[in-house]
């Protein structure tokens, strides 16, 4: 009797241990579940980084996280700055240039890595770790869609028996293939959209991104009461460089032009090719003096530069400026003024510039709501 009474509180520890197993992975399964539907609905690169460093690490309960993508062409960092995230200042994020470094690991075929922390295969993904103890066990899942490598997400654990071979891998597995199409559907998304909004000759914004920035600068000005200012820039005499030398150097003028405008401006400022050689700046929170000072510190830049455009030629250009300044602080109650109110006071500029001679700026002051000029 008293052996049957061990017996069964044996199976009884037994049947506890394996309803406390089941109840644990029912936990797992529905937070699972929410980390699979919350990737299944975000709609930027930026977001889903985020997702998945910050809810990965929850749902699983880990001691380290990183998400490795494949940037062959820097596109990826790209994206990223223009939504603000740096990718040096983003633990757990990392950027390669080449594939080749996943299927070394994974294989043809991909293959998840789980085991004990190996420096010579697992540094590269967890370079975050520095003096600090490397995780004991790690689980790297390559993300791949159409037997192309998109990149990794490698999980680590403090705890050595976390992750062995011999673990049934079927979450993780699941994990990675929702990962890979995410990842692959938000990439092509983020590739659509700058295709959209940005000029394919130049790679900075185009006229449609602009116009609808310009709407939102507004907006955000009148409810901080910051001044906006805007310059309507212009090459001279652009149709004699492509009649001299070609067209392709004229592009050259038009790329290197570009670059040497947007050196000089913030990270948060708007620059567009508004159209030919026409280029437009939206300066956020400056006021009109210093707007002045921006456009002569563009003025000149491009006034030196040498445009390496043609063999043995050294191309030199001006460009001409129009400046103008919307200062809500400045005025009682104004009523909402029109991006096209804004862009025209420059144009106005643009025009005075080119009949002053050129290689100038003109100030056009303060737009004011009464449609009278503050000068500065």
């Amino acid at each position: 009797m008293d052996d049957l009474q061990t017996e069964l509180r044996v199976l009884q520890s037994h049947v506890d241990s394996l309803m406390g197993c089941i109840k644990q992975n029912e936990t797992k399964l529905h937070r699972f579940q929410l980390l699979e539907t919350n990737l299944l609905t975000l709609n930027s690169l930026y977001e889903l980084i985020e997702h998945v460093l910050d809810d990965t690490r929850t749902v699983f309960d880990l001691d380290f996280v990183s998400f490795c993508l494949v940037d062959e062409k820097g596109e990826i960092e790209k994206f990223l700055e223009e939504e603000g995230l740096r990718v040096d200042k983003t633990p757990g994020l990392i950027l390669i240039n080449k594939s080749q470094h996943l299927e070394k690991l994974f294989g043809k075929v991909g293959r998840h890595y789980l085991g004990d922390y190996d420096k010579k295969k697992c540094d590269l993904f967890f370079p975050t770790i520095g003096k600090n103890e490397p995780p004991a066990s790690v689980a790297i899942m390559p993300l791949m869609r159409r037997g192309k490598y998109l990149g990794a997400l490698s999980l680590g654990s403090s705890d050595g028996r976390r992750f062995s071979m011999q673990m049934a891998t079927d979450f993780l597995g699941r994990l990675s293939d929702i990962l890979s199409v995410c990842l692959e559907n938000t990439l092509n998304f983020e590739m659509l959209k700058r295709t959209s909004f940005i000029d394919p000759l130049t790679g900075i914004n185009n006229r449609r991104f602009f116009d609808q920035r310009i709407g939102e600068e507004i907006d955000r000005a009148q409810r901080s009461d910051d001044p906006l200012s805007c310059l309507f820039l212009d090459i001279d005499f652009f149709k004699k460089i492509n009649d001299e030398y070609g067209h392709q150097a004229g592009d050259c003028v038009l790329v290197d032009s570009a670059a040497q405008i947007k050196k000089q401006l913030r990270n948060n400022d708007i620059l567009a090719r508004y159209g030919g050689e026409e280029f437009i700046v939206l300066l956020s929170n400056a006021p009109n003096s210093k707007a002045v000072e921006v456009a002569e510190r563009i003025r000149k830049a491009i006034e030196i530069q040498v445009f390496d455009c043609v063999p043995q030629q050294q191309v030199k250009v001006t460009i001409s400026i129009g400046v103008s300044t919307y200062c809500p602080a400045t005025q009682n109650n104004p009523p909402s003024i029109t991006p096209a109110q804004l862009i025209e006071l420059a144009d106005q500029g643009l025009y005075a510039a080119k009949d002053a001679g050129r290689n100038c700026v003109v100030n056009q002051g303060e737009l004011l709501t009464n449609k009278t000029l503050k000068k500065a």
